[in-house]
């Protein structure tokens, strides 16, 4: 490798890699050589090799396997799934398009715990009131993509239904439920992005790169306007896109000015 003045070292190292996994000569899937035979390779210091691969997997090039070693990245040509975040009604039960994702084999973690800055203002609740929280870890059969769900459920608004004694079901079925006990419901939601954090870029297995989507779904009662549970979900923004359908509205009456 010829060496360029007032270039950082492991820079040049890291784009010679990078031409390397261009050109084909390290193939998606394959492992790279040990740090010692790439420090050889490219005649530099083996913390030299370290900052390069370094570099390349927060481009999303790389991934380093603990034990294992460093491995190049499958490509990733646009998500390998498209959630469609549309809800239907037939009677008294309710489909979403993720339906198939909760196949019974999550295991879900149930707890209690208060309201924070995020969660009550969606809900309209003051901080400190106690709800039910639900967490899973959800996968499509189809293309392995996974998500986080969390289900938070306000314990005075659910607290004379089932969900209270069981919470840890599907949405559609929380819907259900909450049909049956009177409500006529609506949804409202707003999508965000974040960095993930380390434990979420390990479960949902996101390159060093990825962006997290964050949804926040509430489900309000249409005629009282109060939201009765709020859902978020976690998604890699590599692997998944959310899609909508987008509906127009009539426009409200002018008031007429003299």
């Amino acid at each position: 490798m010829a060496v360029i003045r007032n270039e950082a070292l492991h820079k040049q190292v890291a784009a010679a890699m990078r031409e390397s996994i261009s050109q084909g000569q390290w193939l998606p899937g394959s492992q790279l050589p040990t740090e010692t035979d790439l420090a050889e390779t490219y005649g530099v210091s083996r913390p030299t090799v370290r900052l390069a691969v370094a570099a390349l997997r927060t481009e999303g090039l790389l991934d380093v396997k603990q034990g294992r070693g460093t491995f190049v990245r499958n490509a990733v040509h646009g998500p390998a799934a498209t959630i469609e975040q549309a809800i239907t009604r037939r009677g008294t039960r309710f489909e979403t398009s993720t339906d198939h994702w909760w196949t019974g084999k999550e295991e879900a973690t149930v707890y209690r715990a208060p309201t924070d800055a995020v969660t009550a203002p969606l809900l309209g609740m003051d901080e400190e009131e106690l709800t039910i929280v639900c967490d899973r870890l959800i996968t499509d059969p189809a293309t392995g993509t996974r998500a986080l769900h969390r289900l938070v459920l306000p314990l005075e608004r659910v607290g004379e239904t089932s969900l209270v004694r069981t919470p840890a079901v599907a949405p559609a079925k929380v819907y259900a439920i909450l049909a049956k006990a009177g409500h006529d419901l609506t949804w409202h939601e707003q999508v965000s992005a974040r960095i993930p954090q380390p434990d979420e870029r390990s479960a949902l297995n996101l390159s060093e790169a990825a962006a997290l989507l964050v949804t926040h779904r509430v489900t309000v009662d249409r005629a009282q306007g109060l939201p009765l549970i709020l859902e978020r979900t976690l998604l890699g923004a590599e692997s998944a896109a959310v899609g909508y359908t987008v509906e127009a509205h009539d426009a409200p009456a002018k008031t007429a000015t003299r």
